[in-house]
């Protein structure tokens, strides 16, 4: 009899399981497969971003970066000049600071945040309004200083910066084009 019990209840559970894999239509979905920009939109351009900072290129990382990250999401042709576009993406690089977080006894950083602000908006033009916007975006990326041989070797700052930045502009291309894509 106990028998009859315990195998009855282990076929309840495989055919519970079994119905629960094989059930379609859960209502979950993956993000980032819709988009809710209007139907119509289908070429976006991307000009230069403007950079209002002392970071050399810093404009051109990012700008490529959005534009190659908008690319990958394969729905849209992602164009550098305004000519016959339906929907215009600007930027602004507005400010970029490094502040030491972290001392060696010797008393030189020995690790950085780099903090980054811009603004971002796209813009239909076709209805010429606003679709998106962000006036204040801050991305912070941390990096370990190389380790130099006094305050004034440049190895003690530069190099680990360029791998921080490389990180935190990809960071920024990909919560921007989702931002865009999903609403957020």
């Amino acid at each position: 009899m106990a028998r009859r019990r315990f195998l009855r209840s282990v076929l309840t559970a495989a055919a519970l399981t079994t119905s629960i894999v094989l059930l379609p239509g859960c209502g979950y979905s993956l993000a980032g497969r819709g988009s809710f920009l209007p139907d119509y939109i289908k070429v976006i351009v991307v000009p230069t971003f403007a950079n209002r900072t002392s970071l050399f290129n810093l404009e051109t990382q990012m700008t490529e970066k959005v534009r190659a990250e908008f690319i990958g999401r394969g729905k849209y042709r992602i164009v550098p000049d305004a000519s016959n576009v339906d929907a215009l993406l600007t930027g602004e690089v507005s400010g970029v600071s490094i502040t030491p977080l972290s001392f060696t006894n010797q008393q030189l950083a020995s690790r950085y945040m780099i903090t980054m602000t811009a603004r971002v908006e796209l813009r239909d033009q076709r209805e010429n309004k606003v679709l998106w916007e962000n006036p204040a975006l801050v991305f912070r990326q941390e990096y370990e200083a190389q380790s130099g041989q006094t305050a004034l070797d440049p190895t003690a700052f530069f190099g680990q910066d360029q791998n921080a930045l490389e990180r935190m502009t990809t960071e920024f291309s990909r919560s921007i084009v989702s931002a865009i894509l999903e609403a957020f």
